[in-house]
């Protein structure tokens, strides 16, 4: 294994948002807590140990034992969620849908970056617990987001008519998903392992929620990972007083949209909140809950409250109130001893909006940080990509960039085109200077040439770039395979396939490859050659 690293600007895949984040651009500033520094998370140690209680630790340990009933948990977890009931131990998080079978590679990213944080704060901070956490999002219910994964470029779906959380969707009928991923896999023992992880995951658990916290303890149990399920009666009633408070005074909506006023003057905002960021959740749906006329209204349905009777419900019904993307956040952070969470970009510039609702709210809002983003290139790839002298730079450039740069490069013809129009600019400034001191209309006219000229100049740069394409086709054809090959659909990999595509072709090794060059707190974009 070879790994190396690239800011994240330089792949032109990351948003001004996250790339001023990280700079700690002042503009930015006012939007979040402490930095994911070391001396970040000094400060967030000492925030968070005052604010959260001996109860709330009490309540998601025990809902944890609870939610682990019938798996089988490594030694190091459940030392885990036992450290949780103690005062100075902590959580670092990522949270994550339901996807099937893990679904985009940088799923194991979030996670393994979670886990390497966790064991790099307990190290700095050695009088400190600090547990990794994945957040499962069982409550979503957007199923066609989850209901697939891409494996060697074919899409294996699961289809289904879905309803209401997503978590509480039983596994029956994926058996013929089963039978199409595994006739793609042959018979090696890694494609052997594929197949039994899917297979005791999907067709021996009752549900999604269940199955999915199957396969992630299965892949990563030996660390210690706690595996969180929020649509858990015990937990609920902790974010119940929110809730009141949400219906009652529309918290969220006052203070994201305040900060979202602020915030779009310099950046593209990820998600607008409504007045009630709750939804009302059924067994079969999940539903926004509406406030018109001064009636509570379950959207799409005859449900109707007044408020003294959807106060009382929340009371005698928590689970049936679900976080919407606003509130959840929150809730994740009332029920954990959290310090960190970890997202993709469009993660972190939402959880952006959400500082001045957390200060509204009382709750200590966590630390953000741009998990891990990474490029698997093979040994086999990499040495195209010395023999094209691509650098790992030029790769993330835009495909046509990237090939006219190259066929510049090899252009036998001693033609700089730049040079040329750079010294067409500079005569131009002399007839200008010259034009000052004749008629004012002569100064439009040495501009019009100037422009003409240039043009003409680019375009006889543009014609002979084409031809040089044309005659440069093996070159070309080489570039354009090579570049699909490692950016799927222009897209960076970890957004397009899934974990199988490697753990066929190197098993357990790829995840410890994976833990051992993800660094969390670089704030680099990873590059791993593949032996």
């Amino acid at each position: 294994m070879k790994v190396a690293q690239l800011p994240f600007e330089k792949t032109g895949f990351f948003s001004k948002t996250m790339l001023d984040y990280l700079a700690k651009k002042e503009s930015i500033q006012s939007y979040y807590n402490n930095y994911p520094d070391l001396i970040g998370f000094k400060n967030q140690l000492e925030e968070k140990e005052k604010s959260f209680n001996l109860e709330s630790r009490n309540i998601l340990s025990n809902s944890l034992e609870k939610q682990y009933q019938g798996f089988d948990v490594s030694e190091a977890t459940k030392k885990n969620i036992a450290l949780l009931q103690q005062k100075n131990t902590f959580t670092v998080t990522t949270g994550h849908q339901l996807n099937l079978f893990t679904g985009p590679l940088y799923f194991l990213y979030k996670i393994l970056s979670t886990i390497n944080l966790a064991e790099e704060i307990s190290e700095k901070f050695p009088t400190k617990n600090i547990v990794p956490v994945y957040w499962m999002a069982t409550e979503d219910h957007d199923f066609e987001e989850i209901n697939y994964f891409n494996f060697q470029e074919k899409k294996v779906q699961w289809n289904l008519e879905s309803a209401g959380a997503v978590g509480r969707l039983s596994t029956e009928g994926l058996t013929d998903v089963f039978e199409e991923f595994s006739s793609h896999l042959g018979s090696s023992k890694n494609a052997n392992q594929l197949k039994k992880l899917f297979s005791e995951g999907y067709l021996k658990h009752a549900t999604l929620a269940d199955a999915t916290r199957y396969i992630a303890n299965e892949l990563f149990k030996e660390y210690g990972l706690v595996i969180v399920d929020g649509d858990d009666l015990a937990l609920k009633k902790l974010l119940a007083p929110f809730v009141k408070d949400e219906l009652e005074n529309e918290t969220s909506f006052r203070a994201v949209s305040e900060t979202i006023a602020a915030l779009e003057k310099n950046y593209k905002v990820q998600v607008n909140p409504r007045t009630i960021n709750l939804f009302y959740l059924h067994e079969n749906s999940r539903e926004r809950i509406l406030f018109e006329n001064g009636v509570y209204l379950i959207n799409n349905t005859d449900i109707t409250f007044s408020k003294e009777e959807i106060l009382k419900e929340v009371d005698k019904n928590p689970m049936a109130f679900s976080p919407n993307v606003i509130v959840r956040p929150l809730y994740q952070e009332i029920v954990l001893p959290n310090l960190c969470y970890i997202g993709g970009g469009g993660e972190i510039a939402y959880w952006l909006e959400l500082k001045s609702y957390f200060d509204k709210a009382g709750v200590t809002f966590p630390i953000l940080l741009l998990r891990n983003s990474v490029q698997i290139v093979s040994e086999k790839q990499q040495k195209k990509l010395t023999s094209l002298k691509i650098s790992h730079q030029e790769l993330f450039l835009k495909q046509q960039e990237l090939l006219s740069k190259k066929v510049s490069e090899n252009i036998e013809i001693d033609v700089d085109f730049n040079r040329k129009i750079n010294g067409l600019k500079e005569q131009f400034l002399e007839l200008k200077e010259v034009a000052k001191k004749t008629d004012i209309s002569f100064i439009g006219a040495v501009n019009a040439q100037e422009k003409k000229q240039i043009k003409g100049l680019e375009n006889l740069q543009k014609r002979l770039l084409r031809a040089e394409k044309r005659r440069q086709k093996e070159l070309v054809d080489h570039i354009t395979t090579l570049q699909n090959q490692l950016l799927p659909n222009q897209s960076l990999e970890e957004r397009q396939r899934n974990f199988s595509d490697y753990y066929l072709a190197y098993g357990p090794t790829f995840l410890n490859t994976l833990k051992e060059a993800l660094k969390p707190l670089a704030h680099q974009f990873t590059i791993i050659e593949l032996s």
